[in-house]
């Protein structure tokens, strides 16, 4: 195994040079400090991970607690584009992550905050869970670095996705295209759902557009078969919409297979309209319309604001951070 010792001999410095070589200290030149790395990487050094762990007093580790309803894993498009610009750019600060969503170890069933410690996580990220569990609070309260997605809490930081503007600028949008009669088919109960709806609500009243009760309906996030039948009482109304709002692009889908199985074609017979962007609604015949979140920025954000809090606690803010996203016009939406 090559130490730093065998990098001194061969570049000719101390072991001491060695380290702030490889730690990227700033009292070495950039030069000595790029031939440093160069060597040790021709000569296969990898730094030992217990010893730098005893060294700095960390596991450079991170928990990643991520559980959502429909049990859909990382086959959620929103959350998996999410967690995959976090986990790149963790590993660019050479952390590892860990997930954390099951808690059951080989000592048995463990609360979020006991299984953390347990794995001596740095620091934690929490995206799509039910933030009320009292596990949840209890890991929020606890003294271990955290950054929630898409949620709120009282000093904690936070990677917020701006769903009121996003929202906003979908109903503008159709509202733009001539559609006056608006349905929404909204996700379960969520802060995010919250968000949503209050916008749909507050931007139909400034554009002057009356919303029945009848178009507003709830159908859970990715469930296909709830906005099939959602939709098809939306079709079977005196007076039906000419476009219809679902919770996510995934869940669109039910919708689609609602309308298809009428023998209406969109955006002809009616127009619909998805959020999130994700990639598979790119691909859609029609092209779907949808609100595109930047998934690659809040996972990126949500990485960096977490390492900042392990390697500079004293000096990070606790802020929640908002991230835009934009409308993909796509072709589902009809003018008229």
């Amino acid at each position: 195994m090559v130490s730093m010792k065998d990098i001194s001999v061969r570049c000719g410095v101390s072991v001491a040079t060695v380290s702030k070589a490889l730690n990227d200290h700033k009292d070495i030149g950039g030069e000595t400090k790029e031939r440093i790395r160069q060597v040790a990487k021709e000569m296969g050094y990898s730094p030992n991970s217990a010893a730098k762990s005893l060294k700095t007093n960390r596991t450079y580790n991170l928990g990643v607690l991520f559980v959502d309803e429909a049990m859909s894993g990382l086959t959620h498009d929103y959350f998996a584009n999410v967690l995959d610009s976090f986990k790149r750019t963790v590993e660019e600060k050479e952390y590892d992550i860990t997930f954390i969503n099951c808690c059951k170890t080989r000592q048995g069933r463990m609360s979020y905050l006991e299984h953390s410690r347990y794995r001596g996580f740095d620091g934690v990220v929490i995206a799509c869970v039910d933030f009320y569990d009292p596990e949840v609070e209890e890991l929020i309260r606890s003294d271990i670095p955290v950054v929630t997605i898409d949620h709120l809490f009282h000093n904690r930081c936070a990677i917020i996705s701006d769903n009121i503007k996003g929202m906003k600028d979908l109903v503008h949008y159709v509202y733009s295209m001539g559609h006056r009669k608006i349905a929404y088919i909204h996700g379960a109960d969520s802060a995010v759902t919250q968000s949503r709806l209050s916008s749909f609500y507050l931007t139909c009243e400034e554009l002057g557009i009356d919303i029945p009760i009848q178009y507003v309906s709830e159908a859970p996030y990715r469930d296909t078969r709830g906005t099939y039948e959602e939709t098809e009482k939306l079709l079977d109304l005196k007076n039906p919409p000419t476009c219809i709002l679902y919770p996510d692009d995934f869940a669109c889908l039910g919708g689609i297979n609602a309308i298809s199985a009428r023998g209406m074609r969109i955006p002809e017979d009616i127009s619909v309209a998805g959020y999130d962007g994700a990639r598979i609604a790119r691909h859609f015949e029609p092209q779907l319309t949808t609100l595109k979140q930047d998934t690659r920025q809040i996972g990126k954000l949500a990485a960096q604001k977490l390492i900042d809090l392990i390697e500079r606690p004293k000096t990070t803010l606790i802020e929640q951070i908002v991230v835009k996203g934009e409308v993909f016009a796509g072709t589902s939406v009809k003018k008229i």
